[in-house]
């Protein structure tokens, strides 16, 4: 016998693994049904029936799915006693239960027999199930999990057995008729075996005897319960009498009276999930009259600081209005919507908890909030950020509580479980925030809300909790609905074009538009017959103090020597102990610095001191002194010093910096105003690997919960959010790349939208200009292209992701916790604070900035190589500056791989300047930037004295020398307006400031003050009216010389490095630029340029990274070789140390590390050529397989690992000497070697470039000759429109495709010495020039540019096109273009030999071509041009490389 049964339900499972004993996981049986039927599939008994509910309500969501409401089960509904009774009969007929996913209708009635009787008679019944692997087998439907086919739906097994899908009614009568047919037709079709239905053999034959054809429907009437619920409800409900006139107009006037407030808002913080950004919801606040507006982020707190400071903002401007209208200042609420979970430490159920709105009453409620939010992310994390009950417990102080939306714990319960769970969970928040719990009710137009706001009122007003209206804000305007879905979209992954919904081919929408900043007009109108909801808001904003978010900076606590501790520092919290170790430190080191120290360094000392005693922040200089002393300790390279900080003398003595400041003039004013109290700034340089050691300094001797990196915000650009918004709303890829592409780089929409054409002109250049225009014609289109656009606007600035600051890290004097909140990051161990790098600072954060130079770590790897090959011990800080050889290298302009001084304009500017001295490197890196550039001639003019050196006045030559009478450095503004003018340092700061950031207002105030004192110390009037001219033009350009110094140092070290110990120094570049194989190629080209041959890898001489061998040459660094890891290196490396170099590969694999050397660390470093030294095969073998299939290189591993395993094993034999173990070397198989460009193409695949040559290297003469342009020149072919290049290369990849209209075109990827690009032939062009597109051709391009399309519609141009003129193999170029040889000869190289020579080869080469020859004398410059009349050559690559070896130079045609 079978019974088959199924159930409906109140709800699901909150945990699908709890015992049937743990009755209040499992929900209430509303409905069960069954059939028996016998062992051939006869229907004996059929049975339905309602289940009474006792004790429970049927929720609104499970009768949305079902459609039983809980009138008509409490109506129709039989006792469960009376119902389990019957169930317990049946069972005891059958053998078998059946059903679809049957398991959670056992456990549901399992349940309800335990909570009657305590026992489960279902537990020792056998269960069939039609839901398993087998049927998802049988049905083989895609996406189920780890690549498995998904079980299948009752829909869909239906389907597939019957033609015809089932409707699934979620009606348990019928769910199991069809669940019935189902099974029977799966005993018919033999899925199931005898023996899983317990029959002996021949059953199934009888069963398909007794059934022949598919099984038929029953015949079963089956209810319609939702129907029977609505008649019901129709029938008993009393017609709503709802509010008379008169109430309604009462509650009006009650309502005028009373602000509204929105106490419920999401901002673009909530990441991917709002459009509204801080400023627009205080806008929105504002503009609205409301007395406060809250900010309830889901579970992060990272926009609080910048709300804060927003609202004020907006408070500060009421005070300033001169009007007289009086404006009530507005007040910040800050709150944070919370996902509160049952345990936030499982991480093992998928649990996202319920949403609860809390809101900070004052200063203390914040930082409670605070906690949560930390322990959100640090503690609960897993999904969604989350706490549970106990963190709430543990942080409610000062907190008002909100039930919160649809997915708070009491509507949530309301609608998933039942009124009573419901009350409880209510009952719990009263219990813990008593009259600071207030029960919110909105109305969205939705009728799951208005179900649940029914039973809220009433639950609200029979336990006393206050109701409270809000709209659940996640945009301002109704307008911007379909941009937040957008929005919504984005980070889902999904197409709009997707419906709304649950579960597969569903995505998740807000349901409608009403998710908007309402107005308190409407918020009131739709609340007027719940005024008391609107009228309570006034109370929570009376029970909210505002506060401040911005604080002084706190230091953590330095520990200082006992004998500097001063007692009354502890009762006052001074700093006297603070300071007087700092000057006794500062002392100490000036003495090691200078010597002796004179007055005037006194002088400085004591002024920089005092000013630091004056800011309070003593301990800032102790702790960074601290970390670099540290640092350096370690082997850090630290960086000279960086910014403004290296202008002062205390810095330097402690070491913090090394560029002595009063050597350079550089100013301490400039890092620490004296006249204004503010927090010093210092950012250190380390070298890239060591920067992560001194953070762990820090936070080993701070402890990790008081240190952390900073949060970064990754927002939506222009042109990302066209390109997002096109992906949601299906643009086609290259629409949207061409809209994208129309937005200027850097632009935001902003300053292209609502502008006036004159003021746009202005803004962009004319090409930019054209391009925004066609933009601004999209928008005001109304097709879908424009839609995208007017969507992204709305989009733009979204906050689309967090990260974590490059060099920026938090140290606070106690748990981190108590002063901000913290996130966690996937690429850090450390907290991340809430808050970004804007705002650390303000919120009284000490932030320091670790910085990671790569050019230090270039300097300190030069060192070791140079230490390594030749036993120097350099230290960079001691190289003389006077250095005749590296001022050379300037003058050369041979800069490349020189820090700050590598670009080709500043190659040409130093050839030109020629620089002999320190200073003119640090002027040229002040210069060399936009603006001051124009003042470059001019300075090179007056070193090489071709323009007069001259100074408005004589007083001026001190500063001004050093650059030539030009005005570079914002010091020399500030020296001499205290020379001048008698500026305080202070003031002179001031001064440098209001230039460089051209404060007028300022700048008007300080004119008069510098013209009258310059007046006042005899200078003439007029002349300061021109200096101060000149310095308004000028000083925004100028540039802080302290951070130019410090970069010219770190620039001299390295071109001192590149002058004396060039291949060591070019090894280092290369070794720091592994990751980009583009730079690579780059700085290997410099190297040939320099005469230093780049070898490939080698396991004899090569390291992890670059190296110099014993010739000089600089090897190829094998961590650069694709798959062969640092373990695999390291284990070559040290073997190779110990035991010398490698004789063979058989002796290579005998002594590595197996486990650290893989199969395909071998295979990659044979393709780069790692093995070729070791002479025993070419390339080729090691990948050739003998007539067993193995390839040699696995045999060569085998036997590695086979003697290195004897050898482990090897037993000492009897006479005390151990047992040599013979194991034969496998044989290197006969083959082919590879052909020089398979030899190349592989090397490319392992390391991205060519090593032992290039493809093209025989053909260089044709491309030097006949090619006008390179292959790069395509990545932006505007330049060269109505211009036909010709091009060479090698094809790499090749598509031939047929188009849809049935013709032939083709896509080939075309690469040269500079680059590769894709080019695309189609129609005629395609038909004439296919022959030539195979893999590996080298093939020569006559390409014509010409003007892109016009659009009819728009009148605008498209990309320019490209013509193929002509094609044809590069072999074939010489014989076909060369025309005539010119050879050039100097008459001071012209003798004899050399001339017979020359004749014999032209002599070996006799043809067609005209000979030419051009004889020339430099001294004099005379040339004389002679022809050939007799001998002719034939011009081929055989006599051009001929004529080359011999050093004779040629041109062609």
């Amino acid at each position: 016998m079978y019974l088959i049964f199924d159930t409906e339900t109140t709800g699901l499972p909150k945990r699908w693994n709890a015992p049937i004993s743990d009755t209040d996981n499992w929900p209430r049986c509303v409905q069960i049904a069954w059939q028996l039927h016998d062992d051939t599939g006869k229907l004996l008994e059929h049975y339905d029936a309602l289940v009474q509910p006792e004790g429970f309500n049927i929720p609104y969501d499970a009768e949305q799915i079902h459609g039983i409401s809980t009138a008509l089960a409490a109506a129709q509904g039989k006792p469960l006693r009376e119902v389990l009774e019957d169930f317990e009969a049946v069972l005891a007929k059958t053998q078998f239960v059946v059903g679809q996913n049957v398991s959670f209708d056992l456990n549901v009635m399992g349940a309800e027999f335990f909570r009657i009787s305590g026992a489960n008679p279902l537990e020792s019944l056998p269960v069939l199930d039609t839901c398993t692997e087998d049927t998802a087998e049988l049905c083989q439907l895609p996406g189920g999990r780890g690549g498995k086919f998904k079980l299948p739906t009752l829909t869909e097994l239906h389907a597939h057995l019957f033609g015809e899908p089932f409707k699934e009614a979620h009606n348990a009568s019928a769910d199991v008729e069809a669940t019935a047919r189902c099974f029977l037709e799966l005993v018919r079709t033999k899925s199931f075996s005898a023996e899983v239905l317990g029959q002996g053999p021949g059953y199934l034959q009888r069963f398909e005897q007794a059934n022949p054809e598919v099984i038929p429907p029953f015949g079963l009437k089956h209810k319609n319960l939702k129907r029977a619920s609505e008649a019901l409800a129709r029938k008993t409900t009393t017609p709503e009498t709802g509010l008379s006139q008169a109430e309604i107009t009462e509650n009006e006037k009650t309502l005028e009276e009373v602000p509204f407030a929105h106490l419920h808002n999401h901002s673009q913080f909530s990441v991917l999930q709002s459009t509204i950004q801080i400023k627009d919801l205080v806008a929105a606040a504002t503009e609205g009259n409301m007395p406060a507006v809250a900010l309830t982020d889901h579970a992060n707190m990272m926009g609080a600081f910048h709300f804060v400071k927003e609202v004020n903002a907006y408070n500060k401007s009421l005070e300033e209005l001169s009007d007289g209208v009086q404006k009530e200042p507005l007040i910040p609420i800050l709150g944070c919507e919370f996902f509160v979970c049952e345990d936030r430490h499982n991480k093992s159920v998928k649990d996202y908890g319920y949403q609860i709105v809390m809101l900070a009453k004052n200063k203390k409620g914040y930082h409670n909030l605070a906690k949560m939010s930390s322990i959100a992310y640090t503690e609960g994390f897993y999904y969604v950020p989350r706490i549970d009950r106990e963190v709430v417990q543990q942080y409610k102080d000062d907190l008002i509580v909100l039930t919160g939306n649809l997915y708070g714990e009491v509507p949530s319960k309301i609608l998933n479980q039942g009124e009573k769970q419901a009350e409880e969970a209510l009952l719990w928040w009263k219990a813990e925030f008593g009259e600071d719990l207030y029960v919110e009710l909105m109305r969205h137009g939705q009728e799951d809300e208005d179900r649940a706001n029914t039973t809220l009122v009433h639950l609200a007003r029979k336990h006393n909790v206050s109701l409270v209206a809000s709209n659940n804000t996640y945009y301002r305007d109704k307008k911007d609905a379909e941009a937040h879905d957008i929005l919504l979209c984005v980070k889902e992954g999904e197409k709009q074009a997707t419906p709304v919904g649950r579960g597969r081919g569903y995505r998740f929408g807000l349901p409608n538009q009403e998710y908007y900043f309402k107005s308190q007009e409407e918020m009131k109108e739709l609340f007027r017959d719940l005024p008391e909801s609107i009228v309570s808001i006034q109370e929570i904003i009376d029970k909210v103090t505002p506060f401040e978010l911005a604080r002084d900076v706190l230091l953590p606590k330095f520990e200082i020597p006992a004998e500097f501790q001063v007692a009354e520092d502890l009762a006052d919290g001074g700093k006297r102990g603070e300071n007087a170790y700092l000057r006794h430190i500062t002392f100490e080191g000036a003495e090691k610095r200078y010597g002796e120290i004179d007055p005037a360094l006194q002088e400085r000392l004591d002024f920089e001191l005092k000013t630091i005693e004056n800011s309070g922040y003593p301990g800032y200089f102790l702790i960074v002194e601290d970390f670099i002393r540290e640092a350096r300790n370690m082997g850090v390279s630290v960086g000279p010093g960086r910014g403004s900080a290296a202008g002062s003398v205390v810095a330097y003595c402690l070491g913090i910096t090394n560029i002595d400041p009063l050597k350079y003039d550089l100013l301490f004013e400039r890092f620490l105003n004296p006249d204004r109290v503010s927090m010093p700034d210092i950012d250190i340089d380390f070298d890239d690997e060591g920067r992560s050691r001194v953070m762990d300094y820090v936070i080993d001797k701070y402890g990790s919960s008081q240190v952390a990196q900073i949060i970064t915000y990754g927002t939506m650009a222009a042109k990302s959010s066209i390109r997002d918004t096109a992906r949601v709303l299906d643009l086609p890829l290259g629409d949207a790349d061409r809209i994208a592409k129309l937005i200027p780089n850097m632009a935001k929409f902003g300053k292209i939208f609502g502008k006036e054409a004159a003021e746009l002109k202005k803004k962009f250049r004319a090409d930019e200009y054209e391009k925004v225009n066609e933009l601004l014609g999209i928008s005001e289109g109304d097709d879908l292209e424009a839609r995208t656009v007017n969507m992204a606007r709305v989009l733009e600035g979204s906050l689309r992701n967090t990260g974590i600051h490059a060099c920026g890290v938090i140290i606070t004097p106690d748990d981190i916790t108590n002063f901000v909140p913290v996130a966690t990051a996937k690429d850090s161990d450390l907290y991340v604070t809430q808050f970004d790098n804007s705002v650390v600072e303000s919120a009284g954060l000490l932030k320091m900035d670790f910085l990671g130079l790569k050019t230090l770590t270039l300097i300190k790897d030069t060192v070791k190589i140079v230490k390594a090959r030749q036993g120097i011990e350099l230290v960079p800080d001691d190289f003389p500056l006077d250095d005749t050889e590296t001022y050379e290298l300037f003058q050369r302009g041979e800069t490349i791989g020189i820090f700050q001084y590598e670009s080709p304009g500043m190659q040409k500017y130093l050839k030109e300047l020629k620089p002999t001295v320190f200073d003119d490197l640090i002027a040229m890196n002040a210069l060399y930037r936009p603006g001051p550039m124009e003042y470059i001639p001019s300075f090179i003019a007056r070193k090489h004295g071709e323009e007069e050196i001259s100074y408005d006045l004589p007083e001026m030559e001190e500063y001004l020398r050093e650059t030539y009478g030009i005005t570079v450095y914002q010091e020399q503004v500030m020296l001499l307006s205290q020379k001048l003018a008698g500026f305080s340092k202070g003031e002179a700061d001031v001064l440098r400031k209001a230039m460089g950031k051209k404060i007028f207002a300022l700048l008007q105030k300080l004119k008069p003050q510098f013209l009258d004192g310059g007046e006042e110390r005899g200078h003439p009037r007029e002349v300061l009216e021109k200096i101060w001219k000149d310095w308004e033009a000028f000083a925004s350009y100028a540039f802080n010389k302290s951070h130019s110094t410090c970069y010219a140092y770190i620039a001299y070290q390295t071109a001192y490095l590149k002058a004396h110990y060039p291949a060591e120094y070019m090894a280092a570049v290369l070794s720091n630029n592994m990751s980009d194989i583009k730079q690579v190629t780059f700085f290997m080209e410099e190297c040939r340029r320099m005469g230093l041959d780049v070898l490939g890898p080698d396991v004899n001489e090569s390291f992890y990274k670059f190296a110099v061998n014993k010739e000089n040459q600089i090897r190829f660094g094998m961590g650069a070789i694709k798959g062969v890891g640092r373990s695999a290196v390291e284990t070559i490396v040290e073997n190779r140390k110990k035991d010398g170099a490698y004789h063979s590969v058989f002796d290579l694999t005998k002594r590595l590390d197996l486990r650290a050397a893989n199969k395909k660390a071998f295979e990659n470093l044979v393709l780069a050529g790692g093995f070729d030294s070791l002479g025993n095969a070419h390339r080729a073998q090691y990948f050739a397989a003998g007539n067993d299939g193995i390839t040699f290189l696995e045999k060569v591993i085998r036997y590695g690992a086979k003697y290195q395993e004897s050898e482990n094993s090897a037993q000492v034999s009897l006479f005390g000497g151990a047992s040599e173990v013979q194991i034969e070397e496998p044989e290197i198989p006969p083959c082919e070697s590879w052909g020089t460009l398979e030899t190349l193409k592989r090397e490319k695949e392992v390391v991205g470039i060519y090593i032992s040559g290039h493809p093209l290297d025989d053909f260089k003469t044709e491309i030097k000759s006949f090619c006008n342009a390179e292959i790069s020149a395509f990545q932006n072919v505007e330049p060269f429109v109505n211009r036909e290049l010709s091009v060479a290369g090698i094809i790499t990849d090749v598509q031939h495709r047929i188009s849809r209209n049935g013709k032939g075109w083709a896509s080939f990827t075309l690469e040269d010495y500079s680059d590769s690009f894709e080019f695309r032939i189609f129609g005629e062009e395609y038909l004439k020039f296919r022959h030539f597109l195979t893999i590996n051709a080298f093939l020569y391009l006559k390409i014509f540019v010409r003007e892109g399309w016009v659009n009819r519609d728009t009148g605008k141009k498209g990309d320019p096109r490209l013509q193929f003129n002509q094609c044809m193999m590069l072999q074939d170029v010489m014989e076909s273009f060369a025309k005539k040889l010119t050879i050039q000869l100097d008459i001071e190289q012209l003798h004899e030999k050399r001339i017979r020579q020359l004749q014999d080869t032209l002599g070996s080469f006799k043809g067609k071509h005209p000979l030419n020859f051009v004889v020339y004398q430099m001294e004099d410059e005379i040339k004389v041009n002679l022809s050939s009349r007799k001998q002719k050559v034939q011009i081929s690559t055989e006599l051009l490389h001929q004529l080359s070896e011999q050093e004779i130079h040629f041109k062609l045609n």
